[in-house]
């Protein structure tokens, strides 16, 4: 099914517009209570900031994604009644029942990413320790996989193995955004870069079983980048309030689930190569992740202990401002995700080409930054 550019336009800005004002209204509120709420990060030794700031931005973005998702369900559940009806436009009426039927998913997502976003929320207010954290998201993980079947497309006939990476694919989503978060706008930014790559690219290449774009998925990334953009006004640089654990758990969540939601290809397809297409989007966030953690276990550390190692402070390294680090950030991603975009157009030996570039980007900043930390190593040591 072909859409035309009033179409897309439309889908795109009802799916945008609303949660970002939502997000933006309820984030100014929390803002506004921060203090009162117990929701203020103060500065210290491993953090950027220099004076305190609240927390709290995962309500807004919460409440901008759910609230929207709560209205959709409405509209789908009394869309036979007449003043329902008129509202919903013609080329998405032969999409509602296919919609509906995913209705029972779509609220078990939401619930998963509610849990989730709380166990954030309350690490913000009280603090509480990794270990809980992360068995609290490998059990929602697990519940998730294994009760509702969302699986990573490995072509693999044990099933055993593709719940099993897609257990450790969430688990890496959350925990990469979550380590992203440590510059004003950066993990917001990526975020909702990544959702709008995500998205484009279940729009303009459909799998679907009829071969028609995948309206669910393409819809919940679309509304979570909304809900973003509308935190991202109180986050950007100098930033009036930070997302907090409760975002980065949410979003990585939501990301991770919409791309084992979603068909990126299938076994039958002239384009297998598209299931590399979240990889492509998520490069640099996984990037940074593994190196962090590479940098912490190679340094005698816990991997989960915070420090000034992410990519964005080794940027800064290199003599970059913050803003220019984050923007650069901003670039590698985009980068990545336009390659993501063609995937469906070429063939395998454009899918490994394609694959080269995205490689070749990150290996470029690694000898770059990697570069930077060995003269700060030898001017201390000359010191």
């Amino acid at each position: 099914m072909d859409l035309s550019p009033q179409q897309i336009f439309f889908f795109v800005a009802v799916t945008i517009l609303p949660p970002a004002f939502i997000a933006w209204l309820v984030t100014w509120v929390v803002r506004r209570n921060a203090t009162r709420l117990g929701l203020v990060d103060q500065p210290g030794e491993r953090k950027v900031h220099m004076t305190p700031t609240p927390l709290g931005g995962g309500i807004g973005i919460w409440c901008g994604f759910v609230s929207i998702f709560a209205m959709g369900s409405i509209v789908l559940l009394f869309r036979d009644v007449e003043f329902v009806a008129k509202l919903i436009p013609k080329f998405a009426e032969p999409h509602l029942d296919g919609i509906a039927s995913k209705l029972d998913s779509l609220w078990i997502l939401l619930g998963a990413t509610t849990l989730l976003a709380g166990v954030g929320l309350a690490d913000d207010r009280w603090g509480i320790g990794w270990k809980p954290r992360l068995g609290a998201m490998f059990l929602i993980a697990l519940i998730c996989v294994s009760w509702q079947g969302w699986r990573a497309t490995a072509f693999i006939d044990i099933p055993l193995i593709p719940g099993l990476i897609s257990v450790v694919w969430i688990v890496a989503m959350i925990n990469s955004f979550n380590m992203l978060d440590n510059m004003d706008g950066l993990s917001g930014g990526v975020a909702f870069l990544s959702s709008v790559f995500l998205a484009t690219v279940l729009l303009i290449s459909p799998e679907g079983e009829n071969g028609n774009p995948q309206f669910f998925v393409a819809g919940l990334l679309l509304v979570l980048a909304g809900s973003i953009l509308g935190f991202l006004f109180h986050n950007r640089p100098p930033a009036k309030i930070f997302m907090g654990d409760a975002g980065s758990y949410l979003i990585g969540f939501i990301i991770a689930a919409a791309t084992l939601l979603a068909t990126y290809t299938g076994y039958q397809s002239k384009s297998p190569h598209g299931i590399l297409a979240p990889i492509f989007v998520m490069a640099v966030p996984m990037y940074d992740m593994l190196t962090v953690i590479w940098i912490r276990i190679r340094s005698g550390k816990s991997p989960f202990e915070a420090d000034k190692n992410h990519l964005s402070h080794r940027l800064v390294d290199l003599g970059l401002s913050k803003t220019q680090a984050v923007l650069t950030i901003y670039l590698l991603t985009a980068t990545c995700g336009l390659a993501s975009l063609i995937l469906h157009r070429v063939d395998t030996l454009g899918a490994v080409i394609l694959g080269l570039v995205v490689l070749c980007v990150l290996i470029l900043i690694a000898i770059l930054e990697s570069t930077a930390r060995r003269k700060i190593r030898e001017a201390k040591d000359s010191d």
